[in-house]
């Protein structure tokens, strides 16, 4: 014989509470004590109930979906989002808080014209409740098709140009001051930095920062070799500055991966980290954890930046919290064996 599924009265009961309440949670009906809140997703779990998401989406008007984008360019672009650790990072602060309010993430690609097109095509049509968008292109037109389709939008980094978007970023410039501050500290003094390229905006504000840091000290500025945030990029650049600048004792590398290169052409040409060259990264990615040394690196708070974008676009399809707004966090510096 075929076991029932369960409904929303085996709930309630196992609950203790009405069946109108757990109507309310499921729906995501804002006006429940969030302890009463607990008590049914915890008899959710242990009865088994699966919301039916078509009579759900009748009521709400909500699909309980939303879009996770990354967007960029290129027909490599996606294996360049999955080798990198930043971009599960911030998929994992997404997801930690839209389970908890029964809403999953749909993850799309915009890396060309047609593929953005597809893209808010989809979201148009009802497909999901909302973006959550990471961006790596400079002038990315994509938060103004969405916003113009009238597609609630967050975004992961303030924009380029000026929209009128929510969005969560850092303070990198800050970020990049910790950068300098911790290696003349240290006593290096023939500084070199891997960049990121010019266009990207967090790019600029690290460096900014970064030479902020060495004009307040008195000291001149640092010799650049720009990457694209891999690895690879990181090497060629490493190997690019001690070819030039034979005497680097510290540099600077706009983040995680492009700084694990470098610390493998450091070592190659048989120079020790952090004797003769200290090096730091940023982001406190795990590569910060794996490489060799252990990276001193500025901490950017992913997860809890990415989770802050999925709250304030929730805000936004509740409608208890429509204009748009910047969310930014503070870096901070992680030091380990590398400077």
């Amino acid at each position: 014989m075929n076991r029932q599924a369960p409904t929303l009265e085996d709930v309630a009961r196992e609950a203790g509470v009405s069946r109108a309440t757990v109507s309310r949670v499921v729906n995501g009906v804002r006006n429940v004590d969030p302890g009463i809140q607990d008590l049914v997703r915890s008899a959710i779990e242990r009865t088994g109930y699966t919301p039916n998401r078509a009579a759900r989406a009748l009521v709400t008007r909500r699909t309980g979906t939303v879009a996770l984008i990354v967007s960029g360019a290129g027909d490599a672009f996606a294996g360049r989002v999955f080798a990198d650790p930043f971009f599960g990072r911030v998929v994992n602060g997404v997801v930690g808080y839209l389970r908890a309010r029964m809403t999953q993430p749909v993850l799309l690609f915009a890396e060309s014209a047609v593929a953005r097109t597809q893209v808010v095509d989809y979201l148009r049509q009802g497909s999901a409740d909302g973006a959550l968008v990471v961006s790596v292109q400079p002038d990315d037109p994509l938060p103004d098709m969405l916003l113009s389709a009238r597609v609630p939008t967050v975004l992961f980094a303030r924009p380029t140009r000026a929209t009128p978007v929510g969005c969560v970023d850092l303070d990198h410039r800050a970020g990049g001051r910790l950068a300098g501050k911790h290696l003349l500290g240290r006593g290096c003094r023939r500084i070199a930095v891997i960049g990121a390229p010019p266009g990207l905006r967090a790019g600029r504000e690290r460096l900014a920062g970064f030479r902020d840091a060495l004009a307040r000290a008195g000291h001149g500025s640092p010799a650049v070799a720009e990457g694209v945030f891999t690895l690879d990029s990181g090497a060629v650049a490493m190997a690019a500055l001690l070819r030039d600048h034979p005497a680097v004792d510290g540099v600077f590398a706009a983040n995680d991966l492009m700084a694990q290169g470098a610390c493998q052409v450091v070592r190659e040409l048989g120079r020790r980290i952090p004797e003769d060259v200290a090096v730091v990264g940023f982001d406190d990615s795990s590569i910060a954890v794996t490489c060799r040394p252990p990276l001193t690196t500025v901490r950017q708070p992913v997860e809890e930046m990415a989770a802050a974008m999925a709250r304030m676009l929730d805000e936004q399809v509740q409608g208890t919290r429509t204009e748009p707004r910047t969310l930014v966090f503070e870096p901070e510096l992680v030091v380990r064996e590398s400077a």
